[in-house]
């Protein structure tokens, strides 16, 4: 004796069936493309901050003969100085194309209020600048110390890091790395 099986049975599996399709779907393919389209906008978005940060550090290596490790200090004077400003408004006199040294940010804006953040985590970056000190010993004719001289320079390399992990500017060890990204 074959029995038949009500066709609402068979309805009901094939809703199943769709249902489970599309959450295989959604999990499988939409959330990792969007989880990896935010990713890339965070790393393209964290590079160009630090490109603006690292021009504003050698604009302010060029009026303040060092580099500041002070993140407020340095947004700051992006923000407010007229060197920075005239700077931004400069054009190169033989293409006659702008000179400005800041790449606008992924909406199309140089923003300097937004260069203390990282997209991602909404975290500072991580500004370093090299402290070096030399001593230097004074001695007289009969082999006694007169003084010690102790020289510090602050400021000759700097270290620009993004706390997400998506690159860094410059090294307070290596001068061959001044102004270099990992990223280049």
């Amino acid at each position: 004796m074959n029995k038949k099986e009500p066709a609402y049975i068979h309805i009901i599996l094939y809703v199943i069936i769709a249902a489970l399709a599309l959450v295989l779907i959604k999990v499988a393919i939409i959330d990792p493309k969007k989880i990896v389209d935010e990713q890339d906008y965070a790393r393209n978005e964290s590079r160009l901050r630090m490109k603006d940060l690292k021009e504003g550090e050698i604009l302010w290596n060029k009026k303040h003969g060092r580099f500041t490790g002070n993140l407020d200090s340095l947004v700051n004077f992006i923000k407010v100085d007229p060197s920075v400003d005239s700077a931004m408004k400069s054009v190169d006199t033989l293409t006659n194309k702008s000179a400005n040294p800041f790449v606008n940010l992924s909406h199309g804006e140089f923003a300097p209020e937004s260069l203390y953040y990282t997209p991602q985590s909404h975290r500072r970056y991580v500004l370093d600048v090299d402290t070096s000190s030399s001593v230097d010993t004074v001695v007289n004719r009969r082999g006694r110390i007169v003084k010690v001289d102790t020289t510090t320079k602050i400021g000759t390399l700097y270290y620009i890091n993004d706390p997400d992990g998506y690159g860094s500017v410059g090294s307070t060890t290596d001068p061959n790395l001044k102004n270099k990204a990992s990223w280049e």
